[in-house]
């Protein structure tokens, strides 16, 4: 895919496609997202067997974008079954920003689980008490219902029966140890690499905490 648009600065384009990396976007023409669509655009091709490149001529002069996948059947050089065999679960993603959502429900279905998804707390609690998902990523810093209420009611509720995970952007040991009262089973630190998501899910969270 070729474009005629910005173009990407040479110190960029080697780090363009890691999370949250954007260029210099000037005040006067305010753009949305936060830097995840690249890295989701890798996430899917490493998980079909591919790759992606990026090549610019610089500032001003457009990008071009290289999306290569295998023609055949990848197999799994691990030898081990995929998610969608072994370890399918049905999650249920509480956040509040629309691109992460979107980022972990690809990400997620692609790996062959089950995906449902709440942009605030409340809505969340309600549909998990209405569905009771296997596991629950919650956002701490959700709008009203913070997640740290959100976890607590579902603990409440539901008991063992729902493996609850931590999402938030702070890993010193005291927010670890309020999303443990909380009745969070693992804590995740933001930006979370689709990767790592999916081995901790393959692993039932057993080294994410």
């Amino acid at each position: 895919m070729r474009d005629t648009g910005i173009g990407i600065p040479p110190d960029l384009q080697t780090r363009i496609f890691d999370l949250f990396t954007q260029g210099d976007v000037p005040i006067a023409r305010p753009l949305g997202g936060l830097g995840l669509g690249l890295s989701l655009v890798r996430s899917l091709a490493t998980l079909h067997g591919g790759s992606i490149d990026v090549k610019s001529d610089g500032a001003g002069h457009g990008s071009e974008f290289t999306i290569r996948l295998p023609a055949g059947k990848v197999e799994d050089p691990s030898g081990t079954e995929s998610a969608s065999i072994a370890t399918a679960r049905h999650v249920l993603v509480i956040e509040d920003n629309t691109d992460a959502r979107e980022m972990m429900r690809m990400a997620l279905e692609l790996d062959g689980h089950r995906v449902e998804t709440a942009a605030d707390g409340t809505s969340g609690v309600e549909t998990a008490l209405r569905t009771t998902p296997d596991l629950v990523l919650i956002d701490i810093g959700l709008p009203g219902l913070d997640g740290y209420a959100v976890a607590r009611r579902l603990r409440a509720a539901l008991g063992d029966r729902v493996t609850l995970v931590a999402l938030t952007g702070y890993g010193q040991s005291e927010d670890r140890r309020r999303t443990s009262e909380a009745g969070f089973d693992a804590h995740l630190v933001k930006p979370v690499d689709p990767d790592v998501l999916s081995r901790a899910l393959a692993t039932g969270f057993r080294t994410a905490a």
